[in-house]
């Protein structure tokens, strides 16, 4: 389950500027972060389905109910037809990543292959440190100094994903995610994985995996000698980006990679936008995105913390 209130030191470490910083001491009272005055919206992505896992679109405010704390909420904004869809794409370049990072480049390729005119990207490399590659814009390649880059170092990546979330949250208007290209090991990170779900969900971004990995050590794979119950792309990061409505998708085969990516970008083209005003009361809100019609299925983030809903823009 998610926390009730997040931990003020994955508060601080959203607004420190690298993944380098030292950690937080009793000693260390972190930056005061500001925040709007006025009523705070809570957004939230929707990605509805039918019993046969299509989507189902032209659905109206009418067809939903929102749940905040097991209590029923008016519906403030609907938005189903957005400009366009905003990805971060966040690279693993740790040491663990040597012989996985063409993998990655290969899926990022297929994401960017998807995008139209109107979408844009940005591209984030880690591996104790978060890096800026290539601010959003639109983006029909990666940048070259990708092909540069040699795996090295340990990994932080509950800390990375939650400061590209910071960062991908800004984006106004647009269908947002980040897609992560890793292979699921996180020996650095500062943040637990819930820390890191929190964030992505407090400015409602997915978060969606491609967890790069051997078939031998892909669960789902008949092959595998690794166990669901042993690979963190089903365990906690699997918890991670369904806390933010996203997912993990596990890939060993070019197709596996390749559907993966066309997946993404087709559940951001079908995503519906439902805003509630937050609540009064401070702390961890659970919510729940509900269908009228029984038969079909919502996949939305998991709550939301109210007081502390949206940082001012620096």
């Amino acid at each position: 389950m998610m926390p009730r209130t997040l931990p003020a030191a994955a508060v601080a470490l959203l607004l420190m500027p690298s993944l380098g910083a030292g950690r937080l001491t009793a000693q260390t009272v972190p930056p005061v972060a500001t925040f709007k005055s006025s009523v705070d919206l809570v957004r939230v992505a929707a990605i509805v389905r039918d019993s046969k896992g299509r989507f189902v679109q032209h659905l109206t405010a009418q067809d939903f109910e929102v749940l905040d704390n097991g209590r029923s909420r008016p519906i403030a904004d609907f938005q189903h037809e957005l400009p366009g869809v905003s990805v971060a794409l966040l690279f693993d370049v740790s040491g663990s990543m040597e012989g996985h990072l063409t993998q990655a480049l290969e899926t990022a390729d297929y994401v960017l292959g998807a995008l139209e005119p109107r979408d844009e990207a940005a591209v984030f490399t880690f591996d104790t440190r978060l890096n800026e590659l290539a601010p959003f814009q639109r983006l029909l390649v990666l940048p070259d100094s990708m092909k540069k880059i040699i795996p090295f170092g340990e990994t932080s990546l509950h800390d990375a994903i939650a400061q590209t979330a910071s960062r991908a949250g800004r984006r106004e208007g647009l269908r947002r995610a980040i897609v992560v290209f890793t292979d699921g090991v996180d020996n650095a990170s500062h943040l637990k994985p819930s820390d890191a779900s929190g964030i992505a969900s407090q400015v409602d971004v997915p978060v969606y995996i491609v967890g790069l990995v051997a078939s031998i050590d892909n669960p789902s794979e008949e092959m595998s000698t690794k166990s669901p119950e042993h690979s963190a792309l089903t365990g906690p990061l699997s918890s991670l980006a369904g806390w933010t409505g996203g997912q993990v998708f596990l890939a060993s085969t070019p197709m596996q990679r390749s559907t993966a990516a066309r997946q993404i970008i087709d559940e951001l083209r079908h995503q519906y936008l439902i805003a509630i005003e937050a609540s009064g009361a401070p702390g961890w809100h659970p919510l729940e995105i509900r269908a009228r019609n029984k038969d079909l299925v919502v996949r939305a983030r998991s709550g939301y913390i109210a007081g502390q809903s949206r940082p001012m823009s620096e």
